[in-house]
């Protein structure tokens, strides 16, 4: 039966094929796919089925194939081949493009002092022309240049926080300020010194000795300030006419000494109010600064408590050259008038006045109009703080052309009645001129401040409107007056909407620039209105 079968097998795989062509058998198939050649399996063939079973011979062995492939391969190139390759030359590589190696040495000093002075004038001298010295002759030639350091500033490094490591590190700046302000700080203008405890005389004597055209002079934190240092600056640097000495400690003895020396050429003082500062006025008050064009007098870290009465016409007659005013964070209080007396000169040059502060002021309509009845030509006025200033007080100033007008409130007093109507009598007066305008927590209704705003809508051509700040911070004001604000006002740059309980949700905060303006005028004109 089986070599019938197998016969028969045959038979039937050589019929499928195709006439002419040669056709494998299954067996030949199924020995090629599950029994390869070596496997050590045989083939059983019965009429029903084809087994393949393990064969009982052993398998022949594997020849190992990789030992011959990992071989090491012989040589193919003979000794005077490889010779002509190691003469023969190689390429030299091109170099790549690139800026010229040499510029720095070809570059003219002149040009790189313009270049190093305009470093200078973003990040100032030091460290960076230390640094710049050691590059190469050139660039320590242009560094060494004296007109590169009028402006300089020294601060002893952070030791630590005992008072020992500070004197430590003073003594070793001191020590190569001895030789750094002889030969660098020949023109130096503009001397800053902060947070010196014990060797500011030693400091200003050198720059007295070296530093004859010092025009300015500032001390921030610093200790040990006698009168003989500032009166020996004063009579070493003739030019010397501003002196700022806010938060340092300063007897009132050596400020008045230096201003009897120097007060004559005095255009700018700066002052840290205190129990001291009295006497400091009085010496203002009685005419030994006449040229004096900026006064700023303001609270330390620490609130003072005590209020400062200063007689304002008194003011008036000693400093007429007055251009810049400030009393920041201080109570104060103007002495009273006398009847039958004429009011004071006024301060005819003023363009700045800045009475801000966080504390019970006293500023009144009375007040305002004693300070500038006499200056048209303010620009800015600062009277955040002050809330016994009313609109109708404001509109009967003198000044015609303010540019800048601060009339925020922090809070209202429980005893204090709030403004609500008036506004619009201030934008009528300088809509065309005004630039900043603050009305931040002033309880003004919102049909005033409609009528305010919508004041700017009406300047058209030439006159369109110079706003570019609009703080409306904590007011009533209305989704169609800020759309009318915003399509006016081109130059609008910053606008604040904070706690604005009458817009929509999400557009109550703080926007600058042209596309966050845009983008807010598009909300408010799209979205609908919402609960406040």
């Amino acid at each position: 039966m089986a070599p019938a079968a197998s016969r028969r097998s045959r038979r039937r795989v050589r019929s499928s094929a195709r006439p002419g062509t040669w056709s494998r058998s299954a067996e030949d198939w199924w020995w090629e796919r599950l029994a390869p050649r070596g496997s050590g399996y045989h083939l059983l063939q019965t009429d029903s089925m084809l087994l393949v079973m393990p064969g009982l011979e052993p398998s022949r062995a594997r020849p190992h194939r990789r030992a011959t492939r990992r071989a090491p391969r012989p040589l193919a190139r003979s000794c005077t081949a490889t010779a002509k390759l190691r003469a023969r030359p190689r390429p030299e590589p091109t170099p790549e493009p690139g800026p010229d190696a040499g510029w720095g040495d070809r570059i003219p000093v002149e040009v790189l002092v313009q270049i190093f002075e305009l470093l200078v004038a973003s990040d100032g001298p030091v460290p960076f022309l230390g640094r710049a010295a050691r590059v190469c002759r050139l660039w320590h030639e242009a560094s060494s240049h004296p007109a590169l350091w009028h402006t300089v500033t020294l601060s002893p490094p952070v030791v630590g926080r005992a008072a020992k490591g500070s004197l430590k590190a003073e003594k070793k700046l001191l020590a190569s300020l001895e030789w750094l302000i002889p030969n660098r700080c020949s023109q130096l203008q503009r001397l800053t010194l902060i947070h010196w405890k014990s060797q500011v005389h030693a400091v200003l004597k050198l720059v007295s000795k070296s530093c004859p055209q010092l025009t300015f002079l500032k001390l921030s934190d610093c200790h040990n300030v006698t009168a003989d240092t500032l009166v020996m600056l004063a009579k070493a640097c003739c030019h010397l006419h501003s002196l700022d000495l806010q938060h340092s400690m300063v007897e009132s003895t050596a400020v008045v000494s230096f201003l009897e020396e120097a007060g004559l050429r005095m255009h700018k003082l700066w002052l840290t109010y205190s129990s001291q500062t009295t006497a400091i006025l009085s010496a203002l008050l009685g005419s030994c600064c006449p040229q004096l064009q900026v006064l700023e007098v303001s609270t330390g870290m620490s609130c003072n408590n005590t209020p400062l009465h200063l007689p304002v016409e008194a003011l008036q007659k000693g400093c007429p050259q007055l251009q810049v005013l400030r009393l920041l964070n201080l109570i104060w209080l103007p002495k009273p008038c006398v009847r039958g007396v004429a009011p004071g000169p006024g301060f005819p040059r003023l363009e700045e006045l800045c009475l801000a502060g966080s504390v019970c002021t006293f500023v009144s309509n009375d007040v305002l109009a004693r300070l500038l009845h006499g200056s048209p030509n303010l620009r800015l006025l600062d009277l955040r703080g002050c809330s016994r200033v009313t609109p109708a007080g404001l509109c009967s100033l003198p000044c015609q052309e303010l540019e800048q007008l601060h009339l925020g409130l922090y809070g209202i007093l429980d005893w204090l009645t709030p403004v609500k109507e008036g506004s619009s009598l201030l934008t009528q007066k300088w809509h065309h001129t005004l630039r900043e305008l603050d009305f931040s927590g002033q309880a003004f209704s919102e049909n005033d401040l409609e009528r305010a705003l919508t004041v700017f809508s009406g300047s058209t051509g030439v006159l369109r409107p110079a706003l570019c700040s609009l703080n409306l911070r904590g007011t009533r004001v209305t989704p169609n007056t800020v759309s009318c604000v915003i399509s006016s006002c081109p130059g609008l740059l910053y606008l604040n909407l904070e706690s604005c309980r009458c817009l929509p949700r999400g557009l109550k905060r703080v926007y600058r620039g042209l596309e966050e303006i845009h983008w807010c005028l598009e909300q408010l004109l799209t979205s609908p209105p919402s609960p406040r």
